[in-house]
């Protein structure tokens, strides 16, 4: 391991001065991703500026209804605050199909946002990967490929973002708030992550030494539902190979607003706008899910390893709309 300070900031803004003037520094708080790159020598740092004790780790309540969740609030805490548990069943049922009970009590809100890759040649500092190296090519179009993306991949990365949390965020509108050497702004959590493009190495929109400080989610429409669908290869804590955030709204048994966004497609949570518009206004059913659904994989490109992932994603979202249409249906009973 590289040798390295670690300090404890003092007050935001002072962190945010540090890491912006020292390209070699970055933050840390939980560091339950942090660390393994640290040990696995894919990241580098010389200088740690450590933000876990600042006041960002308190959940309160907006006006008109949503709530303003610290970036250094623990994803268990997250997970079972009573208002998130019943106006945002999605963000915590993400929360809950991820990672282990020992690793929520340590992570993070932003710390999950901004995790990087699990894909396993970013993870191995032996082989090529335009992630962790640009220009030094992308194992992973040749070599295993089951976790890979089959939407908006380019030539330079197939990879597939992993968090849990950023997919039931963007399904719910959440913004991100960051704080940065020019003050503080606003990043709908919808475009917080990109697509690798030809630069595979920048995972967000952030720049260098841009603080995510919190994450504010706004008040949910009357009548509308949430929730998380995560498949993976064990039942215990394990990535998703496909996920899926939905909302959904019916009157008279149509679908009046309705939110789809897949994980474990893309290298950012894939917000399926191309089904949402296909589905409102449509009584819901499984045949207008199936092809709502197939609109949006239209875009889709895939490798023998990958083909499994449409079927997935469609019966996926096929449940967690019906679930959501069914639990509609005893309300109003």
């Amino acid at each position: 391991m590289r040798e390295l300070t670690h300090e404890f900031a003092t007050d935001a803004a002072s962190a945010v001065a540090t890491v912006t003037a020292d390209p070699d520094a970055c933050y840390v708080a939980g560091g339950s991703n942090l660390v393994d790159h640290l040990k696995l020598g894919i990241a580098t740092p010389s200088r740690l500026v450590d933000v876990g004790r600042l006041p960002l780790d308190t959940i309160t309540d907006l006006p008109g209804g949503g709530l303003r969740v610290g970036a250094t609030v623990r994803n268990s805490d997250l997970a079972a605050h009573p208002v998130v548990r019943e106006r945002y069943a999605a963000v915590s049922r993400a929360l809950l199909a991820g990672a282990s009970g020992q690793i929520r009590n340590q992570a993070t809100t932003a710390g999950n946002l901004l995790q990087r890759t699990r894909c396993v040649y970013f993870q191995d500092a032996t082989t090529p990967c335009n992630k962790r190296e640009p220009g030094s090519g992308c194992s992973a179009l040749e070599g295993y490929g089951r976790y890979n993306a089959v939407l908006g991949q380019s030539s330079a990365c197939v990879a597939t973002h992993p968090s849990d949390l950023a997919v039931a965020l963007a399904a719910v509108d959440a913004v991100v708030v960051v704080l940065g050497a020019d003050g503080e702004r606003r990043v709908p959590l919808g475009e917080l992550h990109r697509l690798p493009d030809d630069e595979p190495e920048r995972d967000t929109t952030l720049a260098h030494g841009e603080l995510v400080t919190a994450v504010e989610l706004p008040p949910q429409p009357d009548g509308i539902r949430s929730t998380y669908v995560k498949t993976r290869d064990r039942a215990s804590y394990a990535f998703a190979l496909v996920s899926v955030a939905a909302a959904l709204r019916t009157e008279q048994g149509r679908v009046t607003d309705v939110r789809i966004v897949w994980g474990g497609v893309a290298h950012r949570p894939w917000r399926a706008d191309v089904a949402e518009r296909a589905l409102v206004g449509e009584p819901l059913g499984g045949e207008a899910i199936r092809a709502a659904v197939d609109a949006e994989l239209e875009a889709a490109r895939t490798t023998d390893e990958t083909a499994y992932k449409l079927p997935l994603v469609r019966r996926a979202t096929a449940l967690a709309l019906t679930q959501l249409s069914t639990r509609d249906e005893e309300a109003l009973a």
